[in-house]
């Protein structure tokens, strides 16, 4: 006898679809791909690469930054490339789509900057993979803003050379 098929939940779905949408992405270093969804519809989807017309980590390598951190962590980031949830929030801007009340499926929390545009476009739920290493101020911001933050997986994210 064979076993059951179980269908995945809308969560495991949506979040199998953030996988697929990264494979587009153009940076080794973290490529991330985002879904935005309402009423179990998809809106619009997003991932890692450079400004349209400028050129990819992928072609021309990275473009590399440290960020020194209040507790004198420093990182590298690479500052070639727009985040996954910025080009979905910008698809859906170029096409007329409005956000408001969606659901953000991403692969880890997103940074500062992702969060405040999350927030000002009324987006209402954010679903994350895993959590990222520097998550402590976006996941205060969500709070403070009313924002559901959850997490499939508490593992934390870390990239090479990070």
């Amino acid at each position: 006898m064979s076993k059951k098929y179980i269908r995945p939940s809308w969560d495991e779905y949506f979040s199998k679809l953030v996988d697929a949408v990264a494979t587009r992405a153009t940076c080794d270093r973290g490529r991330a791909g985002c879904v935005i969804v309402k009423d179990k519809q998809i809106l619009v989807t997003g991932y890692v690469g450079s400004p349209k017309g400028l050129p990819h980590c992928d072609d021309v390598g990275h473009l590399m930054k440290k960020v020194i951190h209040e507790d004198g962590n420093i990182t590298q980031h690479c500052v070639r490339t727009v985040h996954a949830e910025q080009n979905a929030i910008t698809q859906a801007a170029r096409r007329g789509i409005a956000l408001e009340g969606a659901t953000l499926y991403v692969r880890m929390t997103p940074c500062r900057t992702c969060t405040m545009l999350i927030i000002n476009t009324g987006i209402e739920r954010v679903v994350c993979q895993q959590k990222y290493h520097a998550a402590k101020e976006s996941e205060a911001m969500f709070k403070e803003a009313g924002i559901k933050l959850e997490y499939l997986s508490e593992d934390v994210l870390k990239y090479d050379k990070q």
